[in-house]
């Protein structure tokens, strides 16, 4: 009697640990895949830059219970090929997208930008696999990754009230909701086709967390016992940075037009003001915004009861202090993997991933292997605390650029194809007319009218695409074409030292190393 006592007080202690110190055994987890878009490091508690300095409690919550990817990078550092990688779990490179293909055949050279968009009638996302191994699926938020065929331009100027106008934002609404059901998901609502300034009329073109969120609600409400997997993407805190096109905007506007009642899911902008006076944190309204949405979504999961087995990952598009680039301030970007009770590994990992080990890392949760075709690797083992790191190096690709970094060490390869190197004077002014314009109509600084300026890593614009502005301006050796860097002595890439006879044996193993990553990849990149 004894005996069959102390079991059952054995078996429920080893139930409670289960429920309250990791996921419910046996149950393939939930995901919700939480992607910001163009936040600073200082936007953010859990980086040294910003600790203090927001008023983030749910972000607090998921950085003190989970675990901080202290050395997480994205493969390619602007918005679409990060997307890509991580939706595939794949070099933005092996986009399938027949426009990106067709210029790289053209080119001699791939050129990641935002055009590696994933082609899901030729290649398969996370929210595929995940349905094979019995999810559901769901997306809300800002797309700029999945290829939508059937989309009609609508300009700034457009305007709203045109029965034309009216019928291509109907139709591109149905267009945006028809390519998510391609790429795998089940639910598809409140899809931001591109950043504001680019979804169609000025007269839309503000940001509205609350809609978005409010779709994650009705997504997780639904009665179904499957485990669900939700990609939710923020559209802030990418500009329009200004209060009254992001968090002080009317809730009610959406990229297709007016609702006839604003969304009641956060917390309003009267109280995101007191909040950020209250804490003194008044200027970062916006991230406050998204803590809200992180906040609508825990509380959901916590009153329908499925918090306790669901894994969050909180991830912010690519680094942001140099957009565009590889040097460390765009590829660096910490993220979070939060389940409830921690994992095994603690509250902090140093070992390397990607952006692309998102993929296999959650098939591999869900008890499902990745495909040969998918480049990344799962760091499961690390959050079991199993291996200390599951790769020894990184690679990147962004513009004309490609790197890689391996024991602190970094090289830099910048290569212009011929049809870019060899570009007339009339060529090189279209290109930055263009830019140009577009920057005068979207009321943004121009940078240069000389189109004799060298090119940017990203584009082929002279001064350099306006994205990369940053990265310009803040690296001295920006236009070298060989770079390397010792980032265990110069953090901050400022001494190229590929002419220092010291790092000649890592400098070599380095090329060699980027070379048969080069081997496997679409497109020429000499070296």
């Amino acid at each position: 009697m004894k005996s069959s006592y102390s079991f059952r007080k054995l078996l429920i202690a080893l139930i409670a640990v289960l429920l309250t110190n990791g996921l419910i055994a046996g149950k393939q987890p939930n995901f919700i895949f939480f992607i910001t878009d163009d936040m600073y490091p200082y936007q953010m508690n859990f980086m040294p830059e910003g600790e203090g300095q927001n008023y983030t409690p749910n972000m607090d919550r998921l950085a003190n219970e989970g675990t901080i990817m202290r050395q997480q990078y994205v493969s390619s550092t602007v918005c679409t090929p990060s997307r890509y990688s991580c939706m595939t779990g794949r070099y933005a490179s092996r986009a399938q997208d027949p426009g990106f293909v067709g210029e790289t055949e053209r080119m001699g050279q791939s050129h990641v930008q935002w055009n590696t968009f994933a082609d899901p009638t030729r290649e398969k996302t996370i929210a595929h696999r995940l349905r094979e191994v019995g999810y559901r699926t769901g997306f809300v938020g800002k797309d700029h990754v999945i290829l939508t065929p059937g989309r009609k331009h609508i300009g700034l100027s457009a305007d709203i009230n045109d029965p034309e106008i009216k019928a291509a934002m109907k139709q591109n609404k149905s267009a945006s909701k028809a390519a998510f059901k391609r790429a795998g998901f089940e639910f598809v609502e409140r899809v931001n086709h591109n950043n504001p300034d680019f979804n169609g009329s000025r007269t839309l073109a503000v940001h509205n967390q609350d809609w978005i969120t409010e779709g994650a609600l009705d997504f997780l409400q639904k009665d179904d016992e499957r485990p669900f997997f939700l990609y939710f993407a923020t559209t802030i805190p990418h500009g329009p940075t200004t209060p009254e096109r992001s968090w002080q905007a009317d809730r009610r506007i959406t990229p297709y037009g007016w609702l006839d009642k604003a969304p009641n899911v956060q917390p309003d902008a009267d109280s995101i003001a007191r909040r950020a006076k209250e804490h003194n944190v008044e200027g970062t309204e916006t991230i406050i915004w998204i803590d809200d949405a992180l906040g609508a979504l825990i509380n959901k999961l916590g009153s329908i009861g499925k918090l306790d087995n669901t894994v969050i990952i909180f991830f912010n598009d690519h680094g942001q202090s140099a957009k565009g680039s590889v040097y460390q301030g765009g590829a660096h970007n910490p993220s979070i993997i939060w389940r409830k009770g921690g994992w095994p590994v603690g509250n902090e990992s140093q070992a390397i991933v990607s952006n692309i080990d998102f993929v296999p890392t959650m098939l591999d949760m869900a008890g499902a292997e990745a495909p040969d075709n998918v480049d990344g690797v799962s760091f499961l083992p690390v959050l079991k605390n199993k291996k200390k790191s599951v790769r020894d190096s990184l690679y990147f690709e962004m513009g004309y650029t490609r790197a890689v970094m391996k024991d602190g060490m970094k090289y830099i390869a910048l290569r212009y194809p011929p049809t870019i190197a060899n570009m007339t004077r009339a060529e090189r002014q279209a290109a930055l007319d263009h830019m140009n314009d577009n920057l005068r109509e979207r009321r943004r600084p121009v940078h240069t009218e000389d189109p004799m300026q060298p090119f940017g890593h990203l584009m082929a614009i002279p001064g350099g695409h306006d994205a990369e502005q940053g990265a310009v301006k803040a690296y001295p050796n920006y236009y070298d074409a060989d770079q390397f860097y010792d980032l265990n002595r110069d953090s901050a890439e400022r001494n190229n030292v590929f002419s220092n006879p010291e790092y000649k044996k890592k400098i070599a193993e380095l090329k060699a190393l980027l070379d048969s990553h080069l081997d496997t990849m679409p497109g020429e990149f000499p070296l």
